[in-house]
């Protein structure tokens, strides 16, 4: 004999799929990436994947980007995009979680338009 009936199977299905697993409203990744200049301002954006969201002015580019590369922010795919070769350098950042992989990079680029194009978009903001 079944130890619950099927009334009460069904509104335990029912309910997980209104209410969703905690892990639902997770996001898969979940990072902070910051972009230095050289006078020490800093600007900060949040990057959540899939679904992509946060503050990242480009969330959904900066994400199929990430994806493209497997998390691997040395393997982020440049973009084809013309930039002043104007010396301005910016320090790059990302600290977080890529899945379950932890994210700590750290990178000098000469300008935020390189960050940009050389990101795929990643440090676009």
């Amino acid at each position: 004999m079944p130890m619950f009936g099927a009334p009460f199977l069904a509104a335990c299905t029912a309910a997980a799929l209104c209410t969703g697993s905690p892990d639902a409203a997770t996001p898969a990744s979940s990072l902070v990436l910051s972009l230095t200049d050289a006078g020490g301002n800093t600007t900060s954006v949040e990057l959540m994947c899939d679904p992509a969201q946060g503050t990242h002015p480009q969330a959904d580019t900066a994400c199929r980007a990430l994806e493209r590369a497997d998390g691997d922010f040395t393997r982020l795919p440049a973009k084809d995009q013309a930039c002043t070769m104007i010396h301005s350098p910016v320090l790059a950042e990302a600290r977080g979680n890529w899945y379950d992989t932890p994210v700590d990079f750290s990178t000098e680029y000469p300008n935020a338009c390189f960050a940009d194009a050389q990101s795929g978009g990643v440090f676009s903001f």
